[in-house]
């Protein structure tokens, strides 16, 4: 089970973090994926990490220099870090699990959804 935490208003310029705690004893296995959907738009993949330390990022080139992902093993946590918000970040965030993935950016490959969590960015 994932859920996700961090989403709220901030305004144009600004910064939120995004957290997404995983229930299970295996979380390093699980390669980590964030995800979004804007109002009457398809779900867009955002950022990415792969299973084990981390080592392997994967960004859309969008959020490239302005988003960081990060994870947390002992805390079954992964982190999107949002720096420089703009408007069109505004958007359902969602995380997403991949056994042993190494952080792709398709959708099909994660097997585990979390809830989604709102972040609207004000101009």
């Amino acid at each position: 089970q994932l859920q996700a935490s961090g989403g709220g208003l901030v305004q144009a310029g600004g910064s939120l973090r995004l957290s997404c705690a995983a229930s299970g004893r295996a979380f390093s296995t699980y390669a980590m994926g964030w995800f979004r959907q804007a109002p009457g738009k398809e779900r867009e993949f955002v950022a990415a990490i792969a299973w084990g330390g981390g080592g392997l990022l994967n960004y859309a080139d969008s959020v490239k220099a302005r988003f960081t992902i990060s994870r947390d093993n002992a805390k079954n946590t992964v982190y999107l870090q949002m720096n420089s918000l703009k408007p069109e970040d505004t958007a359902v965030y969602y995380c997403a699990a991949a056994h042993l993935g190494m952080g792709s950016k398709g959708e099909y490959g994660y097997e585990y959804w979390g809830q989604g969590t709102e972040v609207t960015v004000s101009s």
